[in-house]
């Protein structure tokens, strides 16, 4: 029985992890600041569920698809680190992350391969235990890892997909629209701390972070798009 992504649990997963989380939290806002000053993509929420979800699966491993600068590559390997256990393969068609992400946090966990992930299907593992998807956010890009990447993947896993909920639906054309309509499609729900889509959800997980004295922000994005599923 695979387990349902929803508030409460995340609400479990913050005070189960409060103590890790702050340390991981304060590791990442140095990250922030000169020499690295590396330029984060994902709000606080997001990434701090991201790191929840991988500290409570524990994956042997995890797939990036889309790096960019490498904010959500490092909160990745800081879950990781934390676990002292895991892989990370990570994709993108720049190689910005490579001189982003701290040695201390690559060495013997993280592989990086330059190129669009569509052209290297053959290398993304697939025993992987959890994806992580950031990349470009058409519906053609959605239609390929839909019919191509999530059928190699291990059903159960925890699946990440970012900028999807900016507003309370998602534009038509794209990313978002055609991953919704696949999950209706799959009767399979996903979940969502997005300040536009579910505000009361937002709030709740603010609120949660207060009382953990978590609320000081890492940055000011306030958007939180992301949606997590569990794949079936």
């Amino acid at each position: 029985m695979h387990q349902t992504i929803d508030v409460d649990h995340i609400i479990r997963l913050y005070r189960a992890y409060a103590d890790d989380l702050d340390r991981a939290r304060e590791r990442q806002r140095k990250l922030l600041a000169p020499p690295t000053s590396l330029k984060a993509q994902l709000d606080d929420i997001e990434a701090e569920i991201t790191y929840l979800l991988l500290r409570e699966a524990r994956p042997e491993t995890v797939v990036e698809i889309g790096t960019f600068h490498g904010w959500s590559t490092t909160w990745i390997l800081q879950a990781l680190r934390d676990n002292g256990t895991g892989h990370l393969y990570s994709y993108d068609v720049v190689d910005h992350v490579v001189r982003n992400v701290p040695e201390q946090l690559s060495t013997g966990r993280w592989t990086f391969t330059q190129g669009d992930a569509r052209e290297n299907l053959e290398k993304i593992p697939d025993t992987a235990d959890f994806l992580f998807i950031d990349a470009a956010h058409s519906a053609s890009f959605a239609r390929w890892y839909i019919r191509e990447l999530f059928p190699r993947m291990r059903p159960g896993i925890p699946v990440c997909v970012h900028d999807v909920f900016h507003g309370r639906r998602p534009l038509p054309f794209t990313e978002g629209a055609v991953v919704l309509r696949w999950l209706a499609e799959q009767e399979n729900s996903c979940f969502t701390p997005s300040r536009a889509r579910a505000p009361e959800i937002h709030d709740r997980l603010n609120d949660v972070k207060r009382t953990l004295a978590l609320g000081h922000p890492l940055r000011d994005g306030r958007d939180n798009p992301m949606i997590f599923f569990t794949l079936r």
